[in-house]
């Protein structure tokens, strides 16, 4: 009789433990997702301020009243590639010949057949 009252008890208490670590694994997910948003939308604003300090202390005149400038993302990955192709052309220029050399090949027992087939399978 005591077996009937105790044993749905810890059914209970061990599903309520699978509860609580889904809920808790959830909770951290979603909190780690909100900060990595906030953190990614925050970026790009605060290289915004960074080059208007920049450039109010290089021009020395306001830049925060300037007007907004918006550059297009294609605009951007086309400035990109070309620095990158610029960065990639400062090495030596190669001869562009292929040499192609055949080594003898050893022998190799680990890819021999013979010791797989000889053996017989134990039923």
């Amino acid at each position: 009789m005591i077996n009937l009252i105790i044993l749905p008890l810890v059914d209970l208490a061990a599903e309520a433990g699978g509860y609580t670590i889904t809920i808790v694994c959830l909770l951290v997910t979603f909190a780690s997702l909100t900060t990595l948003i906030l953190i990614f939308t925050s970026i790009p604003k605060l290289l915004e301020l960074s080059v208007k300090s920049t450039l109010k202390r290089k021009l020395g005149t306001d830049v925060a009243k300037a007007a907004h400038v918006h550059i297009e993302a294609d605009i951007n990955a086309a400035i990109a590639l070309a620095v990158h192709s610029y960065l990639n052309e400062l090495h030596d220029e190669e001869s562009n010949i292929i040499t192609i050399k055949n080594a003898p090949k050893q022998y190799s027992p680990w890819n021999s057949k013979i010791y797989g087939v000889q053996c017989e399978p134990r039923r």
